[in-house]
């Protein structure tokens, strides 16, 4: 019996500690931005190249005979580095809570779109959960003077989108932090290759990167290899609805840190989003 509690003890804290890692990424991200401490390209390459190391260090030190550099594939980095910048370039105009929802939302929406076009058969309840949360992220970026700016939001949308499809590539990895790791290194030239078209616009300051290695190597590489060894004891469905933790996460840091104010419009559509996805996400663990 000590044995068992012991070890849901260490699950717990290994699942919060992942998701505060998933919640860092946005406030660091936009506290490099907001500030204008760094550009958004160097950021992305930073944080990458940064992720890359770390990743390649966990995984050389924890697994000898593994070669990360031989994993992943170049799809799958192709949607990492459309995350990664999608992302960056989001939180130049994001406030942090805003963003991490949109991205959150459009991530797990799109994910759910995808099994739909794969051929499964929603239920009522997961129709249901879908539309709200469509709905909550229609109504987060309709016009008006509390609303997010559009470019920005259809930019976390892609980065969100970008990121579920990544998700799905690697669901059946045998290896996922390995083929992260891979990832993570292929996806690094392209976003160096980002960063060398705007090279006019490049804008470096100590602060700047060292947020963006903290985003990569700590909140990203680090937060990634202790996300997948709480995934061994977690449940597909646990995993997605303690997810829903994130974006909240992510708003009070916003609030903490940047003195972001949670507005009328942000609480409605949390509600409506995570809501909808928590109905659908639940539905499953009834199936």
């Amino acid at each position: 019996m000590y044995n068992s509690l012991h070890k849901h003890k260490r699950l717990i804290w290994l699942t919060l500690l992942a998701l505060t890692a998933f919640a860092a990424n946005s406030l660091l991200c936009r506290l490099a931005l907001a500030n204008a401490s760094i550009d958004a390209a160097s950021f992305s390459m930073i944080r990458l190249f940064s992720g890359a190391i770390s990743l390649w260090l966990i995984v050389t030190i924890a697994q000898k005979d593994t070669r990360p550099t031989h994993a992943g594939n170049w799809l799958s980095a192709i949607f990492l580095f459309l995350y990664v910048t999608g992302f960056s370039f989001a939180y130049i105009h994001l406030n942090t809570g805003v963003g991490a929802l949109i991205l959150f939302g459009a991530v797990q929406v799109s994910m759910l779109l995808k099994a739909i076009t794969s051929g499964e058969r929603p239920s009522v309840s997961e129709w249901l959960g879908l539309l709200i949360a469509l709905a909550g992220l229609t109504y987060l970026v309709m016009p008006g003077m509390s609303a997010p700016p559009l470019l920005a939001s259809l930019l976390m949308s892609g980065a969100g989108v970008a990121w579920g499809l990544y998700s799905l590539q690697g669901r059946n990895s045998s290896a996922p932090l390995v083929a992260t790791a891979g990832n993570f290194m292929r996806a690094t030239p392209l976003a160096m290759l980002v960063l060398l078209l705007s090279f006019q616009h490049i804008h470096l300051t100590s602060e700047g990167v060292i947020l963006a290695i903290a985003s990569g190597s700590i909140a990203s590489g680090v937060g990634y290899a202790v996300w997948y060894t709480a995934l061994r004891e977690l449940t597909a469905t646990r995993a997605a609805t303690v997810q829903l933790a994130v974006p909240i996460l992510a708003a009070i840091a916003g609030t903490l840190f940047l003195a972001e104010p949670i507005t009328l419009r942000l609480a409605i559509a949390s509600v409506m989003i995570l809501g909808g996805i928590a109905i659908a996400v639940m539905h499953k663990k009834n199936t």
